[in-house]
């Protein structure tokens, strides 16, 4: 599970980095879609991490009990490599990920991007439905209202005293509604699932 926190934070860390390069402006749409599939998949990875340490915490009550909470933490580590699988399957995502993108120039890599985000999208409306926290135009004036929820806002500036709280509108936030993922178990004990297998062509 660590490896996949791991793996998610760098890819994210790289497209962000990429949205950076002046050269790059035309694929900025592009990035960002990635970036918000890898985003998603870290979210997985952290809410399947979170009920892991959940239902670890109830291991002391009976055995029959301890086993029924082993096979849910090995279900929730196969289901987010298993997430991972669909990504790399509609979008080559962690081939993306994986190659070393300064062989390419700029155009290659625009190609490659808008091809991850239609793959990744698609992925992304067939298991989950998003939608934005706000849905005002970003640059609009919005109010926080008392009573908000923490983990959907993300207050910046100047905060003085409690809300209602008025500001400027920079990213409208996403939040998910719905999870609709296969569920998976680990093919044994040491092993998770396969993201990509290897492919070889017989002669």
């Amino acid at each position: 599970m660590r490896s996949v926190w791991i793996i998610s934070a760098l890819a994210l860390l790289v497209l962000n980095a990429l949205t950076l390069v002046p050269a790059a402006g035309d694929f900025h749409p592009y990035l960002s879609g990635a970036s918000l599939a890898v985003a998603l998949l870290l979210l997985v990875a952290i809410l399947a991490k979170r009920d892991e340490k959940a239902e670890a915490g109830a291991t002391k009550l009976a055995s029959a009990e301890s086993m029924s909470i082993l096979a849910a933490g090995n279900r929730a580590d196969a289901e987010v490599v298993n997430f991972l699988a669909i990504l790399q399957d509609k979008g080559r995502l962690i081939d993306f990920l994986m190659d070393d993108i300064t062989a390419y120039d700029d155009a290659q890599v625009g190609v490659a991007a808008r091809v991850i985000h239609q793959g990744c999208k698609a992925a992304l409306q067939e298991h989950f439905k998003i939608s934005p926290i706000r849905r005002e135009a970003e640059g609009s004036i919005v109010e926080v209202a008392p009573g908000y929820a923490p983990d959907e806002y993300r207050l910046i500036g100047k905060i003085r005293g409690e809300a209602p709280f008025s500001g400027t509108l920079v990213h409208r936030g996403w939040k998910a509604e719905s999870v609709e993922l296969p569920r998976i178990l680990r093919i044994s004990a040491d092993r998770l699932p396969t993201i990509a297998p290897a492919e070889v062509e017989l002669r």
